[in-house]
């Protein structure tokens, strides 16, 4: 970043922080108006320009007429189509402003930064830019947030403000957790009682779980989403190139589905939706041809309803209690030579991972997936720690890094617990996630590029509001986002929370709910 001081840089407030930044004499003033010209006959450009220019209304500005004499803001695609399609080059100078990318992913995440350096809140259309040369590019292929609709449930209006964030700060990835053992929250066709029965608790736990005798609220607590409202979500990320991924728990975290059909549990039910936080017996039988036909069904509805390439299905925390009492779960353990239970869960993963791969769709699991050994393309979500992905990459399987240490959003911000919002527990301050480093140390230069990046979790047992989501999330999210997409060796802490002074200027204007900066 030669040819401009820290300070100048961190007053602009970029974040995340460019690849190269060079900030050189001069400036240009834009007054309410400037002019706009791209390859017209580009539907997707087109498409990219028109959000472009309904979101310069909030900045007072408008576009011209070509004729006049306002600043010029030229939006080129280029056409090699060999560099990575998230790069761009902005140039601002006494020529106007001078977007290009190969990709129409670089030309959103430019205008990001031309966002940026407008000023949040001034409607006034006056702005004065900095003569400046950025050229950018993220450092990983995943940069995602994760957020959990199970446990409590969030507005479609919710879920787009998210959506929001993860796109302004050039992350590319909505994790979207949509069935636990407290709920379920997508509509499927096929299974009507889902949407029926498995959306719907009882009542809902009051206070932390460690809190003895446990108390509920005694009101009935539910939603989800229609498939029609997916759609429409979908295609919101879509247009700001944010890919969404759903997670359909199995198979474990099940007591929703199995409380809507009983028959695919291994006791036969009945079973209710869990009105309490933790790890439940209750799972998907293993050794019932049912339970597959359901999940095919199932998985054959998401992978329509959802474009992208990733389907999650958890397999964490699936306890082996009902399978070595299932009469079933264990001639499926003999028919097929398994050693034991966690074997079984490797069969029933890996046929999960035969039905996407139908679907043209690649499986995601937590690191659990590992245990009694990996579906042959399975990614790894790694989770508790690092040791799973670093296990999982030595096996030439790719890898995202979530660990809980320094990506869990629902941990406390404070040691300090008083004025702060439940939590379920443990502590991940600002700096500490920072800090995060995906790619660690001892794993193999050869082998660093099947680390695809990381993500931020954000569960919900105790984040009932949209305000407290915010919350916990940000301004986390914001140092998540600079370790996914800037280079490791531009990483500095103090710089980092400078500019964080202008960037909450604009979530200000976006009336997010964030937690101020200690």
């Amino acid at each position: 970043m030669n040819g401009c001081s820290n300070n100048s840089i961190e007053l602009l407030g970029l974040v995340p922080i460019p690849s190269h930044l060079k900030i050189q004499d001069g400036t240009i003033e834009l007054n309410g108006e400037i002019r706009l010209r791209y390859q017209q006959n580009d539907v997707e450009l087109s498409k990219i320009s028109k959000q472009f220019s309904h979101r310069l209304a909030d900045y007072g500005l408008k576009i011209s007429a070509k004729g006049n004499q306002a600043p010029e803001i030229v939006i080129s695609k280029t056409s090699t189509g060999k560099e990575n399609s998230e790069a761009y080059e902005l140039s601002i100078s006494d020529q106007g402003i001078l977007l290009q990318s190969s990709g129409y992913a670089g030309i959103y995440y430019g205008l990001q930064s031309i966002y940026q350096l407008l000023s949040p809140g001034n409607s006034s259309g006056r702005h004065e830019l900095p003569y400046l040369e950025i050229r950018d590019e993220p450092r990983f292929k995943w940069r995602g947030m994760h957020l959990d609709v199970a446990r409590h449930f969030f507005p479609t209006e919710f879920i787009k403000k998210y959506i929001d964030l993860i796109a302004m700060h050039k992350m590319n990835i909505f994790h979207w957790h949509l069935t636990e053992d407290q709920g379920w929250r997508i509509a499927i066709k096929n299974y009507p009682k889902l949407e029926k029965i498995s959306a719907w608790r009882t009542e809902t736990l009051i206070g932390h779980y460690s809190d003895q005798p446990h108390q509920f609220d005694g009101q009935r607590y539910g939603g989800y989403y229609t498939q029609e409202e997916i759609i429409d979500i979908i295609s919101y990320a879509d247009d700001r190139y944010v890919t969404v991924v759903p997670e359909i728990e199995m198979p474990g975290h099940a007591t929703a589905a199995l409380a809507a059909y009983p028959e695919l549990s291994c006791t036969g039910g009945p079973h209710e939706v869990e009105t309490i936080w933790g790890v439940h017996k209750e799972v998907f039988c293993a050794g019932k041809e049912e339970t597959f036909e359901f999940l095919e069904n199932v998985l054959k509805e998401v992978a329509e309803l959802f474009p992208g390439s990733y389907i999650h299905i958890g397999g964490d925390e699936c306890p082996k209690d009902r399978w070595k009492e299932c009469n079933l779960c264990q001639a499926r353990i003999k028919s097929n030579g398994l050693k034991n239970e966690h074997e079984l869960q490797s069969y029933f993963i890996k046929r999960i991972e035969g039905i996407l791969d139908e679907h043209g769709k690649r499986l995601i699991g937590w690191d659990e997936i590992l245990e009694g050994g990996l579906a042959p393309k399975a990614i790894v979500q790694s989770w508790r720690g690092m040791d799973g992905g670093i296990e999982a990459v030595n096996a030439n399987h790719q890898v995202i890094m979530s660990p809980t240490s320094h990506a869990y959003f629902d941990y406390y911000q404070s040691k300090d617990k008083q004025g702060e919002p439940l939590a379920i527990g443990g502590f991940l301050p600002l700096e500490k996630v920072y800090e995060f480093e995906p790619v660690p140390d001892d794993i193999d230069p050869d082998k660093r590029h099947l680390i695809l990046g990381g993500q931020a979790n954000v569960w919900t047992e105790y984040i009932k509001t949209p305000e407290q989501a915010e919350y916990m999330a940000v301004p986390r999210m914001c140092a998540m986002a600079e370790v996914l997409w800037s280079p490791q060796n531009k990483k500095d802490y103090n710089s980092f929370l400078n500019r964080m002074d202008k960037h909450t200027k604009r979530l200000d204007y976006m009336d997010i709910h964030y937690r101020k900066l200690d």
